[in-house]
């Protein structure tokens, strides 16, 4: 090879090197407006990593998963670093260049992404590697209906010129990052797709991709791709050298996490221990998404002595988070709290409107599309800068197109459960109905609070992903009058305590009931959401019948009793 290539080399890697320093050494928690920017090597936290399991689809809510992992940590692998993703395991000999990292969301799939290539940035780790390009999947949705090669988008994305040579030759480690498969808005089709041999040919996005991560071209090339549990399937294993788990925090990190965030000791550790008295909110803490959203209402109220009851429940949590991100909105656009909480009434149904439309889709990812069906405009949007996450920059030479998405999954089935209680009880309209028959007849009459819950438990157990639980938690939890009283400003009239009852009483006819482990467990922790102290009694009495069931809650699944 030239020295004129070579010394290209080096030009490329220094340019890759000056950009990457400004995308990855900082990141923002929340939103950038609200939160300000930490630098990443500040408050990074390492995630617990490991290696194996498969790309295999489950059906499981995925924060079923993490609390299911989280009663066996003696089965936690030993940890992977993410610098070392590509080295190859002690007594293998497999080389491995194609690597799938599966995660929930928010668990620290992207984070781990951002400080592998910030550590090579500044030289502290894989300095055998000359090149890294991050192609996240939600910006490459915006060029998903163009046909372009591989060299313009990495012109446009990062704004060098590459003599395809040097991509071409096996003496230079390149990486390729796509963050995010569960993003992705275009198929991934390995069976159909055509060949591509050349770099420089102008293909689509799909073709693209499924060349590269099948080695039609570019054989030496490293690639890794980060994705949700559920569409980590789009792949076919035997793409892949190596499939690994982003599995979160453990206890440790946990620690490590608040310390970090709260520099006062004394602050951080009553923190730390109220968390640890409530096995629900703990074990969400292997979440570090979860962890920031904590910190952010526990600090708040362990400081101030007359902000009520310190949530125990999630429900409790997202409430206040919630009423959190609204003052400062309200403080921000208006000086009077009561006017603009008022006037965010509107901004908060509109953004639960497009939380629930989105996770029926199963989306996290949203665009300015999906906000104007939703009669969102982008400025008012920007209200809530720590509710909902505008993601966007300005890419050179590809569409401008803003994406947005909520912080965490679990926000977003927050404010969908949110949205369907509000519209119910202050508009009279069930949201849940899924036939055209049964919408024309909730029109027409009149629906309860408890037959409303009703409905939502059903809907939840008829779902075969488990893709309500979370959302039926919520909206169960809502129910409460002491939650709807964190809400009152939100809310038309409060329902009574003979409703919860009522829906107590269902929940456990259904848990007797319903053949489905999974499902069972469920509606466990709904009945914590309900503050309902009878679940040991329940389990002694469904011990005998369903004895099956009880020995997988016993055994596997105990964290809710």
């Amino acid at each position: 090879m030239s020295n004129f290539t070579e010394d290209l080399i080096e030009a490329c890697q220094y340019k890759r090197m000056l950009s990457n320093v400004y995308i990855c050494q900082c990141i923002f928690e929340g939103n950038e407006e609200h939160s300000g920017p930490s630098l990443l090597n500040n408050i990074y936290t390492e995630v617990y990593i490991t290696d194996g399991g498969s790309s295999e689809h489950t059906s499981e809510h995925e924060i079923r998963q993490i609390e299911t992992a989280s009663k066996h940590p003696a089965t936690w692998d030993a940890p992977i670093k993410a610098n070392d993703i590509f080295k190859t395991s002690p007594g293998s000999a497999k080389q491995i260049q194609t690597v799938l990292t599966k995660g929930i969301a928010g668990i620290g799939k992207t984070v781990s992404v951002q400080k592998f290539t910030l550590d090579w940035v500044e030289n502290r780790a894989n300095q055998d590697i000359h090149m890294i390009f991050p192609l996240p999947f939600r910006e490459m949705n915006v060029i998903k209906e163009k046909k372009i090669s591989l060299i313009n988008i990495l012109e446009c994305f990062f704004n060098l010129k590459i003599d395809p040579e040097v991509l071409y030759s096996d003496k230079y480690k390149v990486v390729f990052i796509f963050d995010g498969l569960d993003e992705c808005r275009f198929p991934l089709d390995f069976q159909n797709n055509r060949s591509c041999s050349s770099v420089t040919e102008s293909v689509s996005v799909s073709v693209l991709l499924t060349n590269l991560i099948c080695k039609n071209w570019l054989p030496s090339a490293l690639v890794w791709i980060t994705s949700r549990p559920a569409a980590a399937g789009q792949i076919p294993p035997d793409f892949m050298d190596r499939v690994t788990e982003v599995r979160g925090f453990n206890d440790s990190h946990k620690e490590e996490y608040f310390k970090k965030k709260i520099s006062d000791p004394d602050l951080s550790s009553r923190i730390i221990s109220h968390l640890k008295s409530s096995k629900v909110l703990h074990i969400m803490c292997h979440i570090p998404v979860f962890c920031w959203i904590s910190a952010t209402v526990l600090e708040r109220m362990f400081r101030d002595s007359e902000s009520g009851e310190i949530p125990k429940t999630l429900t409790q949590m997202y409430a206040h988070f919630l009423m959190f991100q609204i003052k400062h909105g309200s403080h921000k656009y208006d000086e009077n709290s009561e006017a603009g909480l008022k006037w965010d009434n509107q901004t908060t149904l509109l953004l639960g409107k497009l939380a629930f439309q989105q996770l029926e889709k199963g989306n996290l990812l949203f665009y300015e599309e999906d906000l104007r069906e939703c009669g969102i405009k982008l400025n008012v949007a920007s209200v809530y800068s720590g509710v909902c996450t505008q993601i966007f920059r300005e890419e050179a030479g590809l569409l401008q197109e803003r994406v947005f998405s909520f912080i965490h999954a679990s926000i977003q089935e927050f404010l969908a459960a949110l949205y369907a209680f509000l519209v119910f009880v202050n508009h009279k309209r069930n949201v849940l109905s899924q036939t055209t028959n049964a919408k024309i007849i909730s029109a027409f009459k009149k629906m309860s609070v408890q037959e409303f819950l009703k409905c939502a438990v059903n809907n939840a157990l008829a779902s075969d992903n488990g893709h309500l639980d979370f959302f039926l938690r919520f909206l169960l939890g809502l129910s409460l009058e002491s939650n709807q009283t964190l809400l009152k400003g939100l809310l038309n009239e409060v329902s009574d305590t003979e409703s919860s009852i009522k829906t107590i009483q269902y929940v456990k006819e259904k848990i007797r009931d319903h053949p489905s482990a999974e499902k069972a467990i469920s509606l466990f922790h709904c009945l914590s959401e309900l503050k309902d102290d009878s679940l040991v009694e329940e389990v002694h009495s469904l011990q005998h019948n369903y004895m099956g069931i009880i020995m997988d809650i016993i055994n596997g699944h105990n964290y809710g009793l």
